[in-house]
């Protein structure tokens, strides 16, 4: 495996550890410490991430003509200050404070390190090594994402929300400078600083003008479909990053200690499952990998509704556990043909701008997920029913992606 690649991994487990110890706690901090209502909150976390949500296609244009490493490891360092601003706007209870700051660190993690880091793994790896690759990253978040959460949960109580999150910045912006000590530039950017591709290298200069990446893409329909065909599978499927730990918290009752071991029990089966799945997967289509993460998810979700209609005292943790082990295998199926289709149907001139744009319609199911969440658990007290509402925009995703299984080539729809 190419060094770089392995850095990247490594870097991701010490920039998931420090976002891990703050953000899943923000829903249940404005619900139980400034006691704003569900439907609040989940509206509050749609401005979180509506900017980064129109960011995200600039994204990949930029790393398509700027370069991979740099804006890469300008974001990091962006992400890490912002995660501070968060804290602190925490430690002064103000919701503007937190929403502008929080929404800021997305738009530099994700909506523009995100299409950087893509672009830069898939310029590393050729088609066969590209899921593996992705893989690897993967796990390297998440066995982060593990410590991070656990860590995030106890230290929440122990010091406080916002000496919690100030610790996370401080930890983010060492593993930025790692980074920028050991990351090499890849093949694509060393073409564009030479004005030259050099040898035997994968990536060719990229477009001359981003009217004719706009065309590219804009005719690639069957890439738009893949497209929302996630969009709507991430509505129901992205309840886990805030509509769980404020269910599982506040909901049944379970306090943050518990909701930071469950939340890290999802890091450790990605981290010791990840690759057996991609092995299970390889030889199969992506997109009936996206159709077996949709199933798994849905029997995860409505088995967490049916624990709130009366299951209490020891036997409510375990079951929770036991319904994320369930739910994070899912979790695995989904994220390899996420992390690996938009770099497969992109031209090889379009790699950032695809995942770019692939970026926007994902992350949109993300930002309005915690609204739909909201609003189904204000509208019923069944708990079984409120998931069952948001699992409805899984069924035409599922038949989207059965649709596209005969429509993308299968060399390219191949695990």
């Amino acid at each position: 495996m190419n060094r770089n690649i392995r850095f990247l991994g490594l870097g991701a487990a010490v920039r998931a550890l420090g976002v891990a110890m703050l953000t899943p706690f923000i829903s249940i901090y404005m619900r139980e410490v400034l006691g704003l209502g569900y439907l609040t909150i989940g509206l509050l976390l749609i401005f979180i991430g509506i900017v980064p949500l129109a960011a995200s296609p600039f994204g990949g244009l930029v790393t398509d003509r700027l370069g991979r490493r740099k804006l890469f490891l300008t974001m990091l360092v962006m992400e890490a200050l912002c995660i501070g601003a968060v804290a602190t706007a925490m430690g002064y209870g103000s919701v503007p404070g937190i929403i502008v700051a929080a929404a800021a660190a997305n738009l530099a993690g994700g909506a523009l390190a995100g299409p950087a880091l893509s672009a830069y793994t898939a310029d590393l790896t050729s088609l066969s090594e590209r899921s593996h690759a992705f893989s690897w990253q993967r796990i390297g978040f998440n066995g982060g994402y593990v410590v991070g959460v656990t860590a995030g949960g106890y230290l929440t109580l122990a010091l406080g929300y916002s000496a919690a999150g100030l610790l996370a910045s401080s930890i983010m912006l060492v593993s930025a400078v790692l980074l920028a000590v050991e990351l090499s530039p890849s093949p694509y950017d060393m073409a564009r600083s030479k004005g030259a591709l050099p040898e035997g290298a994968p990536a060719p200069r990229g477009p001359s003008t981003v009217r004719e990446s706009v065309k590219i893409l804009s005719a690639d329909r069957v890439f738009l479909m893949l497209c929302f065909g996630f969009f709507l599978a991430n509505l129901a499927e992205a309840q886990w990053a805030n509509t769980l730990p404020l269910y599982i918290g506040p909901v049944l009752g379970l306090p943050n200690d518990v909701v930071g071991v469950a939340l890290s029990l999802n890091g450790l089966v990605v981290v010791l499952g990840q690759n057996q799945v991609t092995k299970w997967a390889t030889g199969h289509l992506h997109t009936f990998s996206a159709n077996v993460s949709i199933l798994l998810y849905v029997a995860s979700y409505l088995s967490l509704g049916a624990l709130g209609l009366g299951v209490s005292g020891w036997g409510l943790p375990a079951a929770v556990m036991l319904v994320i082990v369930v739910l994070t295998i899912g979790e695995n199926f989904a994220a390899i043909p996420a992390m690996t289709m938009p770099s497969n149907l992109a031209p090889p001139t379009e790699i950032g701008s695809y995942n770019g744009v692939f970026g926007l319609f994902a992350s949109a199911g993300y930002v309005f997920a915690p609204a739909l969440g909201g609003a189904a658990l204000s509208a019923t007290s069944n708990t079984l029913l409120a998931w069952a509402l948001m699992m409805i925009p899984a069924v035409p995703a599922f038949f989207l992606f059965a649709r596209l299984g005969g429509r993308i080539p299968k060399e390219l729809n191949t695990v």
